[in-house]
């Protein structure tokens, strides 16, 4: 008795896109995710900086909206709706509080899968006018080398309290933290007359792959809110393509050479064979020759000679002189 086992290939039953989002206060947001037609229970959660998941609300398959949870029921201004496999988050009047990633779960028996989530950064304006982030410029950097991306913010007017996150944000995986510096005072700087800090910080980076290729956002949390930089980009060149097309631009410059000194050599032999054809196409003061190695080592030799007449009519004179040698 033979058996054959058959493995099934995992089926994904939820699709939402990477996406970072930035926005301003009071406006409005809409995050989308679909779902397959396996998918009995949709699922909706927020995962604030440094905190674990809050489940906001959970809707079925058929029901066009959904049942909120926590502290995220009875707020009009979380809104879900349900049309045909899809599910819309919709939040409205965007307070800096806000501020998360926000994951779509989709349930089927005991099969829980979440969604790649989406980043919702919202910027305060008061917040910004005493703290702000700024970080080193982008560019392209070599595979194998080392970059150290550096990272500048000053902290709100709350005591200098503080964290600060980076994350990676590449087109192979949604943004993720990768690591956090806790406020160190050895690395800050306070200001005399107000209570805030500026602070440096370093992300250094070692042997560069092409795993490390993305956008790399420098994050601080202070004063109950978050402020997200404009990220540093960076992007991998490969040192093999390099040294390859190297090579290719020097054995095409070889060739062209080469191409150059064989036409050369056989537009010279052409003339020089043209040049015994006929005795009255012959260049004044050019002597030519030809050797045809036939049976009889036959040679022909053409001279050009100039010779001075008195008459007009006869300026130059060419003879062809045919010689033959017989062994």
């Amino acid at each position: 008795i033979q058996t054959t086992e058959v493995k099934e290939q995992k089926k994904s039953y939820i699709h939402q896109e990477r996406s970072f989002v930035s926005a301003e206060v009071g406006s409005s947001v809409t995050l989308q995710c679909s779902y397959g037609t396996e998918a009995a229970r949709y699922y909706w959660y927020k995962q604030s900086l440094g905190q674990k998941l809050q489940i906001i609300s959970i809707s079925y398959k058929f029901a066009e909206s959904g049942t909120f949870h926590d502290e995220f029921k009875d707020n009009p201004r979380f809104t879900v709706e349900n049309i045909d496999g899809k599910s819309q988050l919709s939040i409205s009047d965007l307070k800096p509080s806000d501020t998360g990633t926000y994951f779509c779960a989709s349930g089927i028996s005991f099969v829980f899968e979440f969604g790649e989530g989406a980043t919702v950064s919202v910027k305060n304006p008061v917040l910004e006018n005493t703290a702000w982030v700024r970080q080193s410029e982008s560019g392209a950097v070599q595979t194998g080398s080392s970059v150290t991306l550096n990272c500048t913010v000053q902290t709100g007017s709350c005591g200098g309290e503080h964290s600060v996150y980076w994350f990676r944000h590449s087109g192979e995986s949604h943004p993720g933290l990768i690591y956090t510096h806790r406020g160190n005072n050895n690395e800050c700087e306070k200001s005399q007359n107000t209570q805030t800090h500026t602070c440096m910080y370093d992300l250094p980076i070692k042997n560069l792959s092409k795993s490390h290729a993305g956008t790399y956002y420098c994050a601080v949390a202070s004063c109950g809110q978050v402020l997200f930089g404009n990220g540093t980009k960076l992007d991998l060149e490969s040192e093999a393509v390099s040294l390859s097309l190297v090579y290719f631009l020097s054995a095409a410059l070889i060739f062209t050479v080469i191409l150059s000194v064989l036409l050369a050599f056989t537009l010279h032999k052409m003339h020089k064979r043209n040049c015994c054809q006929t005795s009255e196409k012959l260049i004044p003061g050019v002597f030519c020759y030809q050797v045809h190695q036939d049976a009889g080592d036959l040679h022909y030799a053409a001279v050009n000679a100039n010779q001075l007449s008195r008459s007009r009519r006869h300026r130059k004179s060419s003879e062809c002189v045919y010689s033959a040698m017989t062994q």
